[in-house]
């Protein structure tokens, strides 16, 4: 099964990397027709840039959790062993799961109303960017999921090791 996490793991990097270098273009373009008038102003290009922003950050935000660099509140109190520091990461990932389950339930209901909804610019089924909500909470899920599993062994092996 971690062999296909990290597949999606990968994926995912590769994704965020295209998407960054597609958000290139249209944002170039719309600094050109401002400033110059070598390129006309396109209405298309804030809304491609606007959709790759908003998968940018939902990809972002799902590999940050896999690589435990998303943002953490710093409330729980240090433990002593390596087995204290999984209980505590165990409590971080399982309100992290319950923002994943909360994105993956009402971002399918948010993508079904997009899917009766077409981008006035371009044309495009809003569904499309909609998903991206239940998308990030599903990698969500796995990612935390993933983490659970590796605390739970910590703490089975019983770790009185300093935690590091």
């Amino acid at each position: 099964m971690r062999k296909y996490i990290n597949w999606l793991y990968r994926g995912l990097q590769a994704l965020l990397t295209f998407l960054m270098a597609i958000l290139i273009f249209p944002v170039t373009m719309q600094i050109l027709a401002r400033f110059t008038d070598w390129v006309p102003n396109y209405i298309w290009t804030e809304e491609m840039a606007r959709m790759c922003l908003i998968w940018i950050i939902m990809l972002g935000a799902s590999v940050a959790v896999r690589d435990g660099t998303h943002f953490d509140v710093d409330v729980l109190p240090h433990p002593k062993t390596a087995a204290g520091l999984a209980a505590s990461r165990m409590v971080v990932h399982g309100v992290i799961f319950l923002v994943a389950l909360i994105f993956l339930a009402f971002g399918w209901r948010f993508t079904q109303f997009g899917y009766d909804q077409s981008s006035e610019l371009t044309g495009i089924n809003m569904a499309t960017i909609h998903v991206a909500w239940p998308f990030a909470g599903l990698t969500w899920v796995l990612f935390t999921l993933e983490k659970f599993y590796d605390d739970y062994q910590l703490m089975k092996k019983g770790g009185l090791n300093e935690p590091g």
